[in-house]
Order: C-alpha cells, then sequence, then structure tokens
C-alpha cells in the first residue's frame, strides 16, 4: 500500500494541470511596446487554437484619457491610470509589463503578491539587484503555480526557432563561434532625450536594448551558458539631448530658457557596447550593440560556426536562414538560402499564411501569446519560453559586460552573483 501512494503522488506531479477557463489579461505600459503586445493579444486567437479563451480585459497608461483612448482603439474592456488598482483586481489572471525599465520590479512582484501571472518586457530590469529580486519573487510565487514570461521575442521567429532545432538535432555539432550584432541608427545626436536616455529609468542604452536579446538569442541557440566576458568597451557618442517638446511642457515655466535657447538634457547611457566572451563549452563569442550604426535600422544578427554546419540569421531579412552544410563533399559547399515559411517544417509558419507569403515583427509576439496560453492550460511551448530566472542569467551577462568596460579587465560568471 505505502508503494502505490508513492506512485499515485508521483503520476499526479507529472501530469500537466489543465486549465480552459478564459485568461484574463491586465496591460500596463501604452507606449511602442504597449502597442505591440496589444496587437499579440488581440490576434493570437484569430490564428492559433488557444485552450484558454483570452479576454482584454484592462490597460493602464499614465494619463486616464491617454489610457481610455488606448483601451478603446486597441480593444481593452476597461481602462485605468492607477495601475495598481489593475493588478489588485479580480477580474485579471495575467499582468504584462511593458513599462521602461526602471518600472518593472515594483510592478512585477506587486502582481506576483497579488497571485497574478506576470509577462515582462526585456530586459528583466534596470539593474541586477533589482532582475534578482524579480527571480526570488517569481521562484516565491512558482510556489502556488504562478507562472514568470519574458518577451524575448525574437526566439519565435520562425527562422530562429528552426536554427533552434537544427542545433538540438545535431546538424551544426560543435559550435567554434557565437557572432552576433544588433545595429540601429535611431540614436543619432538629433533624437531627444526620453526615458531610453536616463540611466535612471532604462539602466542601460544600447547594452540593455539591444544586446539583451542577442545574449538571449545565443543562449537560447547553443543551449550554453557564457562562462566569462573577456573584455568590453562602452561609449556614449552623444552626451546631451534636447529635450522633446511634450517633455519640456512639463517643466515647472515651460518653454525655451533664456534668450531663447533650446533646453538639453544628459544622456546618461551607453550609445554602443561591444564585448567578447567565453562559453562553458569552448565556443567563443562577440557580440554589438548600438543605436547610432547610421544606416541598419534593425540590424538584429547572429552567426552560429560548428563543426558540421553554421547559419546566419539577419532580421531585416526575417524569413530567411543562410545555412552551410559541411557534410557535403567539397564540390557541393556552399551557403545556402531556406526560406522558413513552410508549414510542415518550420515552428510558428502554421499558423500564418501561404510559403514565401512572409511574416512580419508583429507576429513573434503574437506567436509568443499562444505560447504564453499553452503553458498556462498546462501544455508545453513550440520552443522554450523564458521566465524570469532564464531571463536573470542574461541580465548577469549584461552586468558582466559593463563591469568589464568599466573596470578594464576580464569578468568571470563565477563573479556575477
Amino acid at each position: 500500500m505505502p508503494s502505490r501512494k508513492k506512485t499515485s503522488r508521483t503520476t499526479r506531479r507529472r501530469t500537466p494541470k489543465t486549465d480552459r477557463s478564459d485568461l484574463r489579461v491586465g496591460l500596463v505600459g501604452t507606449g511602442f511596446m504597449g502597442r505591440a503586445h496589444a496587437n499579440a493579444w488581440r490576434s493570437a486567437g484569430t490564428f492559433f487554437d488557444l485552450p484558454r479563451p483570452l479576454v482584454m480585459q484592462a490597460a493602464s497608461g499614465i494619463r486616464e484619457g491617454q489610457s481610455r483612448e488606448f483601451a478603446a482603439q486597441w480593444g481593452w474592456n476597461s481602462s485605468t491610470a492607477d495601475w495598481r488598482s489593475l493588478v489588485a483586481s479580480d477580474d485579471i489572471d495575467l499582468v504584462d509589463v511593458c513599462t521602461p525599465n526602471h518600472l518593472h520590479a515594483e510592478m512585477s512582484i506587486a502582481a506576483f503578491e497579488a497571485g497574478k501571472h506576470v509577462a515582462c518586457e526585456k530586459p528583466l530590469a534596470g539593474t541586477l539587484g533589482e532582475a534578482r529580486a524579480m527571480r526570488d519573487a517569481a521562484k516565491k510565487a512558482a510556489r502556488r503555480d504562478v507562472r514568470s514570461f519574458v518577451w524575448f521575442n525574437y526566439r519565435r521567429v520562425p527562422a530562429l526557432a528552426y536554427a533552434h532545432r537544427l542545433v538540438r538535432s545535431g546538424r551544426v555539432g560543435r559550435i567554434f563561434h557565437v557572432r552576433a550584432s544588433y545595429l540601429q541608427d535611431w540614436g543619432h545626436p538629433d533624437t531627444p532625450m526620453a526615458w531610453r536616455f536616463d540611466a535612471k529609468k532604462a539602466g542601460s542604452g544600447a547594452h540593455g536594448d539591444l544586446n539583451a536579446h542577442i545574449i538571449d538569442l545565443a543562449r537560447f541557440l547553443t543551449g550554453d551558458e557564457v562562462s566569462e566576458v573577456v573584455g568590453s568597451v562602452e561609449e556614449t557618442f552623444v552626451k546631451r539631448r534636447e529635450i522633446a517638446e511634450e517633455a519640456r511642457a512639463t517643466i515647472k515655466g515651460g518653454g525655451a530658457g533664456k534668450g531663447g535657447k533650446r533646453r538639453t538634457g544628459r544622456s546618461t547611457v551607453d550609445d554602443a557596447v561591444h564585448f567578447l566572451a567565453r562559453f562553458k563549452a569552448g565556443a567563443i563569442g562577440s557580440f554589438e550593440a548600438t543605436r547610432m550604426a547610421t544606416g541598419n535600422l534593425n540590424r538584429n544578427t547572429i552567426e552560429i560556426n560548428g563543426e558540421l554546419g553554421s547559419f546566419k540569421f539577419d532580421f531585416e531579412r526575417m524569413n530567411e536562414l543562410q545555412w552551410w552544410d559541411h557534410t557535403l563533399e567539397p564540390g557541393l559547399r556552399g551557403w545556402s538560402r531556406i526560406m522558413c515559411t513552410d508549414a510542415d517544417a518550420h515552428p510558428y509558419a502554421h499558423a500564418y499564411w501561404p510559403a514565401a507569403h512572409g511574416l512580419g515583427y508583429e507576429h513573434g509576439f503574437v506567436s509568443q501569446v499562444a505560447d504564453i496560453d499553452r503553458i498556462l492550460a498546462g501544455g508545453e511551448p513550440e520552443v522554450p519560453m523564458p521566465d524570469f530566472a532564464d531571463a536573470y542569467e542574461t541580465q548577469r551577462v549584461l552586468e558582466a559586460a559593463l563591469l568589464s568596460a568599466r573596470n578594464r579587465t576580464p569578468i568571470p560568471m563565477s563573479q556575477v552573483k
């Protein structure tokens, strides 16, 4: 009898708990990412057969009028300028945090304490300490079956999800190199001051904004972890930026200064960070992030070179994966283009359009919503979903790169807790 009881308990733990009830979502943050997330919550059920019907319950912005307009435009049932009331509401099952980085910790932890699942934008936080607190709060909440998710949406681009499968199936073999860069050019000197240039709100600049994505992709694709940041440089090219009209209007006294001189604010974040790294299994990596690479609009690239094959990806050609098969005889080797839109071969492609009818930026978010819904119904995602513990490992690498740049020394990951 004792052994039968033990078997029964083990079976119950391994059987996913299914939930077919409505998933009621509250969104906090109505800027660029708020729009991307709202579109995903609104669209996922039209593309995917979701086990839990989605309800866009409430949206919260800074001001009542702005929140109300956003909710009406994107299909939310209600709006509020008080994010705390949204988090505390009994009508919310999951809180989606799309705010500036310095608000992630307070909002996410409050949501966990209210028993809500949390989906948080990247990077996990502005500082390693805040990220650690979020990781610990998520671990505590998990004991009550409360889940955490982080919006590293590029994992769900079909080409990258397929590259992940190539590595897992052994087609790449032992990995030698990880070469990643994320280049944008919107941070030129004429770009006005905003929260992303304020270290108190953003934590870092291009580093946390862009390197976070490619660090996560490197970890996701290789299945390996960084063991050491070997060297790093950071640079702030634009020290002061003009305060945008909407920001200037909020300053007491308003308008330009004496003599009509335009007001400026000090940029306290990096414009570019480059670093080199070693991985535990022996590969070496390079990472470059900048928002001042003139002519590169959103060039998120990663290349992985292995013993049996290599692949390259460029988000500006997001439906394609470049592939080199080194197992072919020498005369047949060459870079080939895989159009990653075939429903029978590529993850997520089945939900959208016929082959070669390309997907866009927004579909990565839509696919992530579908995976969140599956997980909360007791199922499995198409590819691994980053939670707060996973995202914390990316945050540790971000921190190690900054420490290396500022101290001009290699930083073993064992020193970054």
